[in-house]
């Protein structure tokens, strides 16, 4: 079973403890690393200070409604990136409207999941998106 490096883009301290909990609670061998923003997430994916030693994530886990620099500028951004724009995108996010999905699909996303609101469903979301990517997806090399 291989590893899997994920970054998480969400400003919700509570819903990423809860992300990180499931996945490095279960048997995976998978890396969390977290951000608020898009600002900070674009950073960390250029590896600009303070992320100049930052490893490619193999996926990304981005939630749509944040502060300074919210999902969907962050994702059209990733996007249209030559250096980035191969790495997966899963919008994680509590919005189901139509409109914010079809702009991430517009946009280029892997996918796009609505957070539930029951822990147990929340925790076996996160953990289905975790083993597709580790165990199904074949993914693009890392840099």
């Amino acid at each position: 079973m291989r590893s899997l490096e994920i970054l998480v883009v969400d400003d919700d301290d509570a819903d990423a403890f809860m992300i990180s909990e499931a996945l490095e609670g279960s048997d995976t061998h998978t890396t969390v690393n977290r951000v608020a923003d898009g600002r900070e997430a674009l950073d960390y994916l250029r590896r600009v200070e303070p992320y100049a030693d930052a490893h490619r994530p193999d996926l990304i886990l981005l939630d749509l409604n944040m502060p300074r620099m919210d999902g969907r500028e962050t994702l059209a951004a990733i996007k249209t990136d030559d250096r980035l724009k191969a790495i997966p995108v899963v919008i994680l996010t509590t919005s189901g409207a139509d409109g914010d999905i079809q702009a991430s699909y517009q946009h280029r996303a892997n996918a796009y999941v609505t957070k539930p609101f029951d822990l147990e469903d929340f925790e076996s979301t996160v953990r289905t998106i975790d083993r597709f990517y580790r165990e199904v997806a074949v993914l693009p090399p890392a840099d």
